[in-house]
């Protein structure tokens, strides 16, 4: 499952792109999360220098997810309620905003929004279905689609190849072919090598390089793999709840999700009826 390139072929792929480095407060509150018991002052005291992190935090534990009668303003209370990883993927996605102008900035607001929308999606899936792990569904969630803005700022036409790719995926064609036949990369493999840069769990590496070849593995029935296709089936489930065919894709009809859909309903054991229910109670949360 591991994405193993050589050296050549992964200049190839980065070609003219940027992987963003972690930064140094990402350093910094790893260390202070390997400690035994956390110190969430300490944290909120690292993300309270930085008030474009600070405001993106807020913005989050102030979201309808969340439902809290009274808005918080205090970045402590706001640590306290999210807790160490949650914080911490936080950061790595304003990290990427880091390496963007402000004109990008805005032209990927749809991205960032889609990436929150998802990524909370994911997390009441997880919940839901009783996956062990929903950090790990967070985090995917929040992350799958990370090379997309690395790709819109090495090709600025990237987004007219994505909807392109989205109008054109099908069981016999995945939605990166498009991408790789024209850019010769793609955002999934893009996204891979910024999660493995920024030493987020093997596995969860592999599900963003795979999450555009799902119908594949889902047709290997041989029972490998089982922790990164659970994690995939929420994801897509995720992906479709949020309608990204239609923000991302500019699609009415989300022809990816068409041709897994049984494949992976099957998988984690939801009828048609089940999964429609568990989506029109997910929008109705507020979270997509």
């Amino acid at each position: 499952m591991a994405v193993e390139l050589t050296a050549d072929q992964i200049r190839h792929v980065l070609q003219g792109i940027s992987v963003p480095p972690q930064p140094q407060i990402m350093v910094d509150l790893q260390m202070e999360q390997v400690m035994p018991i956390p110190d969430l002052k300490s944290i909120a005291r690292l993300i309270s220098q930085d008030p474009g992190l600070s405001g993106a935090l807020l913005k989050i534990v102030n979201s309808k997810f969340f439902g809290l009668s009274n808005r918080i303003a205090s970045i402590q209370q706001a640590v306290n309620l999210l807790g160490c990883d949650s914080v911490i993927n936080l950061i790595n996605a304003q990290s990427i905003k880091g390496e963007m102008s402000d004109e990008t900035i805005v032209t990927l607001n749809r991205f960032w929004d889609t990436a929150q929308d998802v990524a909370m999606t994911s997390l009441t899936l997880a919940k839901r279905i009783g996956y062990q792990a929903p950090d790990e569904a967070y985090t995917l969630g929040l992350f799958h689609d990370c090379g997309i803005p690395l790709m819109i700022k090495r090709f600025p036409s990237y987004m007219s190849v994505l909807e392109e790719a989205y109008a054109s995926a099908s069981a016999e064609q995945r939605l990166i072919d498009i991408e790789n036949r024209v850019l010769s990369t793609n955002h999934a493999v893009v996204g891979y090598f910024t999660a493995k840069s920024w030493n987020l769990p093997l596995h969860l590496c592999d599900a963003i390089a795979n999450h555009h070849n799902a119908l594949s593995l889902f047709l290997d029935d041989s029972g490998r793999d089982a922790q990164i296709k659970t994690l995939l089936a929420i994801l897509k489930m995720a992906e479709h709840i949020c309608a990204c065919h239609r923000v991302l894709g500019a699609q009415v009809e989300d022809y990816e999700w068409e041709s897994i859909e049984r494949l992976v309903l099957e998988y984690v054991g939801l009828s048609d009826y089940d999964f429609q229910n568990l989506k029109e109670s997910i929008r109705e949360l507020g979270v997509a």
